[in-house]
């Protein structure tokens, strides 16, 4: 197996040191290619500095998808693994990803997160989405059989959010095989804050409708799915009010952003669909253009 790992990342330096370290400790043989942008934290300077980095994609665009699709072009390997910049792997990765990838298309497994109040991991989800079974991956630990990237063209670069999933889908209508595999393990050596974080609800909403029309069409499977979603969270913010944590302004405006999102990624998840007929089901993949970089440090 020649394995290239892919990791994203945008201002986080010290913590792309450190999962880096544990690359270079447990996975020495790979590629690594790190994809840069734009950071302004000196992300740049460490990276070039370090002999254990093969190649160096700076990028204008802080796309997420754009960042993987922009690795996944330059990676070498048969095997192209995708991973988050603040995630460090732990020693059983390798192994763990070896064992699965020959009889699986793609291999996923959990994140270990220290919490205050303990540890946090997670588990294989799935779901049966218009008929078709869905089987979805951890985007930010997740390595896929090199023909499989190509089949699906990469990463669908019109989304902010919601990428891996919108993969997860197209790769059940290839038919191919998603493995979860518990030792293949990462972890995150910082602490989270444990603030919240405000949510776009326009993009999720834009996300979500976009890729269950691209992917399935205008269905009931489709409408209800999203109905289910946006009844959930509208009850859930309604709570927020009656609590007081959130203003009644507030919840009609999530209200307006939801509605606009649905409206939004409905419209333009029609587009796709016309525009991609394939199974591939992606018109803004790899091959849709060639400048994502800004600039290129190869050192292979």
């Amino acid at each position: 197996m020649d394995l290239s790992v892919v990791l994203p990342t945008l201002n986080g330096r010290d913590q792309l040191a450190t999962s880096l370290d544990a690359l270079a400790e447990h996975v020495p043989d790979a590629e690594i290619i790190v994809v840069n942008g734009p950071s302004a934290d000196g992300t740049t300077g460490m990276v070039r500095e370090r002999a254990d980095v093969d190649a160096l994609i700076e990028l204008s665009d802080r796309n997420l998808n754009v960042a993987r699709n922009a690795g996944i072009e330059v990676a070498s390997g048969d095997v192209v693994a995708l991973l988050r910049y603040d995630l460090s792997v732990e020693p059983s990765w390798l192994s763990a990803l070896e064992d699965e990838i020959e009889s699986a298309d793609v291999v996923t497994g959990p994140l270990h997160q220290t919490l205050r109040n303990g540890m946090t991991t997670e588990s294989l989800e799935q779901n049966s989405v218009s008929g078709r079974d869905v089987t979805y991956f951890n985007g930010s630990n997740v390595a896929f059989r090199r023909d499989v990237l190509d089949s699906l063209d990469g990463f669908d670069e019109y989304l902010e959010t919601g990428g891996a999933r919108d993969a997860a889908h197209r790769l059940a209508g290839f038919g191919r095989t998603v493995a979860w595999a518990p030792e293949m393990c990462v972890r995150r050596e910082f602490e989270a804050d444990g603030g919240i974080s405000e949510r776009d609800w326009g993009w999720k909403y834009r996300a979500l409708t976009y890729r269950l029309v691209k992917n399935y069409g205008v269905r009931p499977g489709t409408v209800k799915r999203t109905a289910k979603h946006a009844i959930a969270d509208g009850f859930d913010a309604a709570l927020g009010v009656v609590k007081g944590d959130v203003t009644p302004s507030g919840w009609v405006g999530t209200g307006r952003d939801v509605i606009l999102g649905i409206a939004t990624g409905t419209s333009d998840g029609m587009v796709a669909r016309a525009r991609d007929r394939s199974r591939a089901r992606n018109p803004h993949g790899c091959s849709k253009r060639a400048d994502r970089a800004v600039a290129r440090y190869d050192w292979r």
